[in-house]
């Protein structure tokens, strides 16, 4: 079987050693930087210096008054991405058995793509060729110019103030990171409330702590247009004017699709996103899609899998199906902002349910750490089987997990409750809230 493989970032890599390890030598076909967006221009340069924000925020509580430049920052980052670039990537295409070509390819037929003028044939394809920021149509901002992730990681100049367009994971994690380096930040979001999709409880906690940490949040904000002035750009609302250095747009990424795919007899979803199956097979049954360039919730830790899960099912045909109801997501603000499993109101639309909310505050290694914002939230059904976990919290990141593989697994609060759990952590929570279904966890001693 000749397998070819459409992008070298998270699924397609992934895509590459599961076929390795299936005995299949395959061709990977990439336009652009080895290794996707996650470790260039994503997850790891914006948890770089998302940490290094934390540092700063920890100095200035220990009575420090020093700072350090973004700029600086940056330069450190670089040479950590450069690294695992290496490593993780560009180290691997020799190391495993894969043809690597370096081009753009294009469908021309459901069995052959082209690339550099050059035609490459398949039985099986596996297309993962990812996301790039969306941008939308607002009057005078091509103009006046603005950022995108890519630029905010790498500015190529120092700024004072910065207006993010946009409300939801990437916009949270930049308007702490870029308030923390001491500049001026404001959110306008479109929405009634930052990240809708997540629990309001949570949705108005980050609110408020973004308030208090100085970051201006404007909500139900429609952007009317964009004007580059002498003082910066200024942003026309229809709740006035806002003016800062710089514009960074986090409004969302969009599927990159541009592959001729009429020539494949592949279609697309709602999302704009190549349309596949529980088992990433399109409308094309020899040719798969992975990742980002799905549409569906955009994640480096779901990529890899699927990209995995596409290979295994292409080349062994295992019928392997892809469960995004136990995915977890993390915005990596401080507290983090973690999820899996569905919401208290979807919950309701199945049937009858119940939920519990206990705050950081009641966490012992919450005040240990001083780090007492936050909540979480377990949502039940009437079985007492644990349907979704909602956390803000410090280093919730390190147990959504737990709370993913309980979701998974369709495990009950009982499960819990008699799972122990190492004290003092903030992890304890978890076993916290199942408790509280039962009783006044505020009146109970440590341990219980």
């Amino acid at each position: 079987m000749k397998l070819v493989i459409i992008g070298a970032g998270a699924a397609g890599f992934a895509a590459m050693i599961r076929s390795n390890q299936l005995g299949i030598r395959p061709v990977i076909i990439n336009h652009g930087t080895v290794g996707g967006t996650c470790v260039n221009v994503g997850c790891v340069p914006s948890k770089f210096l998302l940490r290094r924000g934390e540092i700063i925020k920890y100095f200035k509580e220990l009575g420090g008054k020093g700072k350090q430049s973004i700029i600086d920052a940056v330069k450190s980052k670089d040479f950590l991405v450069s690294s695992m670039r290496k490593e993780k990537y560009e180290d691997l295409l020799s190391y495993y058995d894969v043809d690597y070509v370096d081009g753009k390819a294009h469908f021309i037929s459901p069995k052959a793509v082209k690339v550099n003028e050059k035609i490459i044939e398949g039985d099986r394809f596996i297309i993962a060729t990812g996301s790039s920021p969306s941008i939308p149509e607002i009057p005078g901002l091509r103009e006046s110019g603005f950022w995108t992730n890519v630029e905010a990681l790498s500015p190529d100049r120092d700024i004072d103030s910065l207006i993010i367009v946009g409300g939801r994971a990437q916009a949270l994690e930049f308007s702490e990171m870029y308030n923390r380096f001491g500049k001026e930040v404001a959110i306008l979001q479109r929405s009634k409330v930052l990240i809708p999709d997540w629990e309001p409880e949570i949705s108005l906690e980050i609110e408020k702590a973004f308030k208090e940490e100085g970051i201006y949040v404007g909500t139900g904000i429609e952007i009317k247009r964009v004007e580059k002035t002498n003082e910066g750009k200024k942003v026309y609302t229809n709740l006035g004017e806002v003016i800062a250095d710089e514009i960074l747009l986090a409004t969302g990424r969009r599927p990159n699709v541009d592959l001729a795919l009429e020539n494949a007899g592949v279609s697309l979803n709602s999302r704009g996103g190549i349309l596949v199956d529980q088992e990433l097979r399109t409308t094309n049954p020899s040719i798969f899609a992975a990742g980002d360039v799905t549409g569906g919730p955009m994640l480096e830790a779901l990529a890899g899998y699927e990209g995995s899960t596409a290979a295994q099912n292409a080349i062994n045909n295992d019928g392997r199906k892809v469960d995004l109801t136990s995915v977890p997501q993390v915005i990596f603000t401080q507290p983090n902002l973690a999820k899996v499993g569905i919401t208290e109101e979807e919950a309701r639309k199945r049937g009858k349910t119940e939920s519990r909310t206990l705050r950081m505050s009641d966490v012992a290694k919450a005040q240990i750490l001083g780090e007492k914002k936050g909540l979480i939230k377990m949502v039940i059904d009437q079985t007492k089987k644990i349907l979704g976990v909602h956390v803000m919290g410090e280093n919730a990141a390190e147990f959504i997990g737990e709370a993913a593989l309980v979701v998974k697994k369709g495990l009950t609060i009982e499960d819990i409750v008699d799972t122990i759990h190492v004290f003092p952590t903030v992890a304890e929570s978890l076993r916290l809230v199942a408790l509280s279904f039962y009783t006044d966890v505020k009146r109970l001693s440590c341990c219980v």
